[in-house]
């Protein structure tokens, strides 16, 4: 593993993390193009986080789980 690698247990919480995101998206009936639109973030980063291929800010996924109407918690939860 190199120095900016993170563990694999960050990545497999990522991942778990991402699926969360995904199933509370279609649960609501969003496009992923809809909610990046509802949480002012672009469609690729959804994408992304979805895939668990991405490290983000508190802020986007503050935004993320106010376009979804759930708490943060529930998308970032173990």
């Amino acid at each position: 593993m190199h120095a900016d690698q993170p563990p694999a247990w960050v990545l497999a919480r990522q991942r778990a993390i991402g699926i969360r995101l995904r199933e509370a998206r279609i649960r609501e009936g969003l496009s992923q193009e809809r909610l990046a639109e509802l949480a002012g973030i672009d469609r690729k980063t959804v994408v992304r986080l979805e895939g668990g291929q991405r490290d983000v800010r508190l802020t986007i996924w503050l935004r993320l789980a106010h376009a979804i109407g759930v708490p943060v918690g529930d998308l970032v939860r173990e």
